[in-house]
Formats: C-alpha cells, structure tokens, sequence
C-alpha cells in the first residue's frame, strides 16, 4: 500500500456518493507497499481503505481480483471485501485512476514473524487453496518463467553493477530451472504474494488476508514455496528451520502435500526467489531515484537464491 496520486477532500466526497458508505469523516494516506494508493477512510459507517490502481496493475485484471475476494469472502475466508456502488458497479474512477471501496480489515502485520504466525499462515494459505478450487475465472501468471526471462533480458547487461558475475550464476538458474522446472502438480488460483504485509493479526490469531493483485492460477505448492522465502528467513538471511517446519505443518494440517509436491518443494523455492530476485533487480537497475515505485535491495532474495541451490532435501526446509 502507498499513496502515488493525491486526491482531494471534494473529489472523494463526490466519489463516494455513488457507495452505500455514508458520510466521509476524515481520510488519511497509507504510506506502505509498492503498486497502488491507498487511503483509510472513516465515514459515519464505518472504516474503509479507498484503493486507486495505478499504472502497474491492468485494469482489465480487476474484476478478476475482485470477484476472487468476494469469492473468499463469501467461502469464509477472512479478507476484504469490495464495495458494490449504488450503480451496480464496483469499480468506479478518482482521479483519473480506476477505484475502488474495500471494508477495513482489523490487524496488524508482523514484521518480526514469530513460529506461531508461520503456523497460522500455513493453515490460511491451504484454506484459500481449498476456496478458489470452484472459482470461475481464471489468470495466467505473467510472473512466472517466462516473465521471469523478459525481466532477465532487460537487468542482464548490468546486473555485474549489483555483484560482479551475478549475470553468470543467474545464466546458470535459468538453465537449470528451465530443465527441471515441475510439470503435473495440483493447481489452481494462488495469492502468488503472501508476505508478511499482506497478512493481519491480532495477537497471535490470524485476522485476514489482502493485496490480491498478483493472484492468478499456478502451482499450489510454488505458492508455499513463496511463504517459505517470505516467513522463514531471519534479518541475517539465515533459514529458521523452526519457522519452515511450522509453516509446511501449518498447511498439510488443511491440505496434505502430494509426495511430489514434497519432492518439488527446493526447486519450486529457487524459483520463487529467482522471481523475487528479478523484480527488486529491474527496478532497481531502471528505475531513478526518488521515483514513485519504492525500490527493494535484490540482494536480500540473490542469498536466498544461493540457499535453495544447496538444497538436496525437502526435509531441510522442516517438511515432515
């Protein structure tokens, strides 16, 4: 969450005429995340984050980011839902950027993630795999391998500006995950982003899921591999072997991974943090200073990488 477009007091009361919200009290900017802009809203109905979608997010991806939180929302699963206008419609326009309202959701994230959270976020991101399995709508992921290479072609002539012979070792994952990339695991609609910020908690009690705009259809257990890179590295970027072993429990505790999706898990977390990797790599080779886009230091996730390549086992991750 961020605030890139500034909108004004008079702007967002003539917006929000058109949703069943009430009268505005006050508003605020959200200064974290990276994609869009977002407000909190306090009206005379309550709480509500107001999100307008800026450059990076399609708008023709929305009303399959939206209906899936509905979706969920109405399965059971705890996160935000979207705000139907009195028009019928969800999405509206401010500021010349597609809009929308979303209920507030109480919490707050970890940002020093203790093994009980690790637990709670298993078991939420098998729910939400178990959820979406009757939804209808589906989205390729554009960050997977593929992506992963047009985003390579773009940072590969300087990447040796990060660490001198990073283009090389990253040649050498490349090959190697395009011959022993999986093939035939259990797939569906994954969150494809479930760090830490985008998971709420009160206390130790897992209170929502949000930020769905990466979600699309892929492998179930890359998903999990994802939350491996995002939950279970310390600030010195060592792997808590604590942490994985609650988390992978956490999960099959919902959803039992098949004994190939065990077998996958290493090569499905190098690729995670090769995409990770790839994306702090881009923006922060190609994007100036003091842009809007906030840039992540891609050597956080090239240690990861180094990790996941000595890897011989699932079971060194804790899988049981």
């Amino acid at each position: 969450m961020a605030v890139y477009t500034d909108v004004s007091e008079g702007e967002l009361e003539a917006f929000l005429r058109n949703y069943p919200v009430g009268e505005l009290l006050s508003y605020k900017g959200i200064a974290e995340g990276t994609e869009n802009s977002n407000f909190l809203l306090h009206t005379t109905t309550g709480a509500y984050i107001l999100t307008l979608y800026e450059k990076r997010v399609e708008k023709a991806d929305l009303p399959f980011f939206l209906g899936l939180m509905q979706h969920l929302a109405h399965k059971g699963i705890s996160c935000p839902l979207p705000v139907d206008g009195k028009d019928g419609n969800v999405i509206g326009t401010l500021a010349g950027r597609p809009a929308v309202v979303i209920t507030f959701l109480e919490g707050m994230w970890m940002r020093r993630p203790k093994v009980v959270h690790c637990r709670e976020v298993g078991k939420a991101l098998a729910q939400m795999h178990l959820a979406t399995q009757d939804f209808a709508m589906t989205r390729p992921n554009a960050l997977a391998i593929d992506g992963w290479r047009k985003l390579w072609d773009a940072a590969r002539p300087r990447a040796d500006e990060v660490e001198p012979g990073l283009a090389t070792e990253i040649d050498a994952d490349f090959a190697e995950l395009g011959r022993g990339w999986p093939a035939g695991l259990p797939l569906g609609v994954i969150h494809a982003d479930l760090f830490p910020d985008n998971v709420f908690f009160l206390g130790d009690e897992l209170s929502g899921l949000i930020d769905f705009y990466f979600a699309c259809n892929d492998l179930y257990a890359y998903d999990l591999a994802t939350c491996l890179n995002a939950w279970c590295f310390e600030k010195d970027f060592s792997f808590n072997l604590t942490k994985g072993a609650a988390l992978l429990e956490g999960y099959q505790s919902v959803r039992p991974l098949s004994e190939a999706e065990k077998a996958a898990l290493p090569m499905l977390a190098r690729g995670s943090a090769l995409r990770f990797m790839l994306t702090r790599l881009y923006d922060w080779l190609t994007i100036p200073d003091g842009g809007l886009v906030m840039k992540r230091d891609p050597m956080e996730y090239i240690r990861r990488l180094r990790f996941h390549r000595a890897i011989k086992s699932p079971q060194e991750y804790g899988l049981k």
